[in-house]
């Protein structure tokens, strides 16, 4: 009986330690997950704009902050990158840099989640390539990159990236 006791007692050990290990992991997928959803809200505002727009502006302030104009590339500059500073990522792949750098003004705003009873932000960068002909844009990369800001932690980055043409 005593035996039985002791596996029985090491078996909700090891089980009781899954626990925690468990929280941080959901808590980890849930901040890359919200991260990620916000990334795409924001490639598909920017998407959704007509190749040949420069900037806009958004009434709501979600996409782009109230007060503020947002640049959409320039085409004077074809072929270039122009935005949130970007590097290529160990497999050659662009991504936006989110180190000491300071996102680029236009290209980036900190947005305050308000549904977050934590306060939580999230840093939103991009850059954009335009392709011109006779100095009309025909096609637009766009390179979105989100990191969740918060008091504690460090949080992955997501960058998407994507190519418009008309």
């Amino acid at each position: 009986m005593l035996m039985a006791i002791v596996v029985l007692l090491v078996g909700i050990i090891a089980v009781a330690q899954l626990v925690p290990a468990s929280i941080g992991s959901n808590s980890t997928n849930r901040n890359d997950s919200s991260a990620l959803v916000f990334a795409q809200r924001e490639m598909n505002v920017l998407r959704g704009h007509p190749i040949t727009d420069t900037l806009f502006t958004d009434p709501l302030g979600v996409s782009c902050p109230l007060a503020i104009t947002c640049d959409l590339g320039n085409p004077a500059l074809p072929g270039q990158t122009v935005g949130g500073p970007v590097v290529l990522d160990i497999s050659g792949r662009p991504v936006i840099d989110f180190g000491p750098v300071n996102g680029v003004a236009n290209y980036s705003f900190t947005y305050p989640d308000p549904n977050d009873p934590y306060g939580t932000s999230y840093d939103v960068r991009w850059a954009v390539i335009t392709t011109t002909k006779n100095n009309v844009a025909t096609a637009k990369r766009f390179i979105v990159g989100v990191q969740k800001r918060s008091g504690n932690g460090f949080f992955q980055p997501i960058t998407l990236d994507t190519m418009v043409e008309r």
